[in-house]
Formats: structure tokens, sequence, C-alpha cells
């Protein structure tokens, strides 16, 4: 990183530190408003990764986010994905956002609906808005905990893999912060319910409105930076293993692919080798070019597959790796075949069985050894 850029690093640190030691927020932004409007969007992100990098806790950048966001939204609000197939899965998870924005807007409403009956002093309708926020609440949960567990565990590795990591940390940040807000607001919601003109039904109705622009904010960064990136970074493999995997994990709506065909051959985020060609960087949304291709930040080249691993279903092991598991679980195992002879056994350094020797499976004492399990496991049956 140059002077230049080293110097507005430090003061972008300097005004993290201040929110940490309370400064006032309005006062700051004000500041935050005039030295970031002189940085490019990607050099924000620049910035921000480098400061992941050193430690800085994810939480403290999401407090400049709100700040910076607000300078190129308006430049945002006009980027539109183009040419995505239906039933793609990005199709499906803009779909999925589109969902989930009408609930939220929905939780919205309900907060001024609550808000006038406090204020009128109406017992039964403030009621009625809290009934009607609790069960909004229950939907809205169940949506973002679905959408939030596919981004994370399907999109953000692909992100990752290519040395782009400080946006799915900021992103999963915030997606934690949501889910954190809402169980709050559930306990809340079951003592407003006991008093509906009291205290609580006056932070609930604080706590939904600020509920719904959190998770408005996510699905704009989400629909306006994480998927176009991804659109232009993603090859067809690798969207055919998102795919599979999203669909395994549940969409929140279904469509026909009546325009999209998955590949036969599933890229996984493991067995990407390459980075960002400068093609793809020359595309890429503004707050993400000089990101990539950077020195610092190199893509993951570690290998998950090495030579004379076991291949899983679900990874890779050698063959020291899986007796050392075996060791460190608190149970040991014994394997009978579908001709009911013992072909194998563990043994645990943390929780002992009964003795068994290896040459005993090869001298057809199989049986008894069956038979030793079973008593084993009835005396344990009778404490």
């Amino acid at each position: 990183m140059d002077q230049k850029n080293m110097e507005k690093k430090e003061i972008v640190k300097q005004l993290l530190k201040r929110i940490h030691e309370g400064e006032a927020f309005e006062e700051l932004n004000k500041e935050f408003s005039h030295i970031l409007s002189q940085l490019t969007p990607f050099e924000i992100v620049t910035i921000e990764q480098e400061l992941v990098r050193e430690g800085v806790p994810v939480n403290e950048i999401l407090k400049m986010c709100d700040i910076h966001l607000n300078l190129f939204k308006n430049a945002l609000a006009s980027r539109e994905l183009k040419g995505v197939p239906r039933g793609h899965p990005l199709d499906l998870f803009i779909a999925e956002n589109d969902e989930i924005l009408k609930t939220s807007e929905a939780l919205s409403l309900y907060s001024g609906v609550l808000a006038r009956a406090l204020k009128e002093g109406d017992t039964a309708e403030a009621s009625k808005a809290l009934t009607s926020v609790k069960s909004i609440i229950s939907v809205v949960k169940t949506q973002l905990r679905s959408h939030y567990r596919k981004n994370q565990m399907v999109l953000f590795p692909y992100l990752e893999r290519r040395g782009v990591t400080a946006i799915p940390r900021v992103l999963w940040g915030r997606e934690d912060q949501v889910i954190v807000k809402i169980r709050e607001l559930i306990t809340l919601l079951d003592k407003a319910l006991q008093n509906p003109l009291g205290e609580e039904s006056v932070k609930v109705s604080e706590a939904i409105a600020q509920l719904s622009r959190d998770i408005a904010d996510l699905v704009f960064r989400e629909n306006k930076i994480l998927y176009p990136t991804l659109w232009i970074l993603l090859s067809e493999d690798e969207w055919s293993a998102v795919d599979k995997e999203a669909r395994r994990l549940g969409y929140l709506v279904m469509r026909e692919r009546s325009e999209y065909l998955p590949s036969e051959t599933p890229k996984y985020p493991y067995q990407v080798v390459s980075g960002i060609t400068p093609d793809q960087a020359d595309k890429l949304p503004e707050e993400l070019k000089g990101v990539v291709g950077s020195a610092s930040f190199p893509p993951d080249d570690y290998v998950v597959s090495r030579e004379g691993d076991l291949e899983f279903e679900t990874g890779f092991l050698s063959r020291e790796e899986v007796e050392a598991i075996f060791k460190a679980l608190p149970i040991e195992i014994t394997y009978a075949d579908t001709n009911n002879r013992v072909r194998f056994f563990s043994e645990s350094n943390v929780s002992g069985g009964f003795p068994r020797l290896k040459p005993l499976l090869d001298a057809g004492l199989n049986t008894a050894i069956l038979q030793g399990l079973s008593s084993m496991l009835r005396e344990m049956l009778k404490r």
C-alpha cells in the first residue's frame, strides 16, 4: 500500500477508534462523510480488508460501513443484474431477498401501528399489533436463517478462495447481528404482551423499526454488491455446485429451471485454483476494483486434497487423521459386516471399552466379540 493510501487508512482507523471511545455518532458522521467522500468505493473496501487482516474487530468496521454506504448508494441503486436465467441460483437468491424485503416492510408498518396505539392509549390495538409483530417475526426469522445460511456456507467461500475476504466477513457479521436482534426482540415481545401499554411495548416499536431498516440494508448490499460480484466471478461449474448445495439446504422460493440447466461437473471452492483474471477485474463493481489482484490480497491456494488421502462424500482425510479422530472420540465403535463378521473396531483415548485385539478379527472369534459388546451394553443400560 503506497504512502497516500497508508495515510487514508490511518485516518479511517482513528475515526473507528473515536467511535469505539463513544464520541457522538452524529458529529462523527459529518466528519466521516467529509473524509470518505474523498475516497473511491474500492479504496474503502481495500482499507476494510487491511483492517480485518490487522485484527480490527469486524463489529468496529460495521459501524463505519453505515456511513460510507450512503456515499455511493445512489451509484449502486441503478446497477441491475442482467441476463440471469430464470431458475438460476442467483435468480433464486434475489427472489428470496424480495420475499424477505416484503416481510421486513410489513414489520416496519406494524412499528407505526404500535406507536400510534401507544400514543392513543389503546390497549386492544396495542395488543393486536404486538401479536401481529410476533407472528411476522417468526416468519422473518425462518426466512433469514435459511437465506443467511446459504450465503455463508455456499457463496462466501468462493469469494474467500479468490482472496476477497472483507466483504464476506462484514456481511456475515451483519447477518449475525440481525439474528441476535430477532432473538432479543422475541424475548421483549413476550414481556410486552403482558402489559401492551407498558415500557416494553415502546421498546418493541423502536426495535422493529430498526430491525426493518437493518434487513433492508442487507438486502441492498447483497443485491447491489455481493450478487453482481459473484455473477462476474463464478464459472458455470461453480454455479452448478451452488445450485446443488443451495437446493439441498432449501430455498424459500422455487422456480422451474425454464432457462437454466446446471453443469454436470460441479466445481466446489476447494477446487478453485486461480485468482481473478484482468477481464473479470475490469467488470467488477467499482467498490471492488483495486482490491483484486493486489499482492495484499492473494487468493487462497491451500490444497485440501493431498496425495494418499481417503475421499469421503464430505471431504478428505489421511489414514493417520482418521485413526486420530477415532482415538479422540469419547466412545468406541465396533463394526460387523452383513455376514455378522467383525471387521473393525476403534480404540478411544478418552473412554475405553472392553479389551479387544486385532488378531481376534482373523481368528474367527467375531461372535465372541459381539457377545461381549452386547453384554457391556446391557450393563450400561442397568446403571
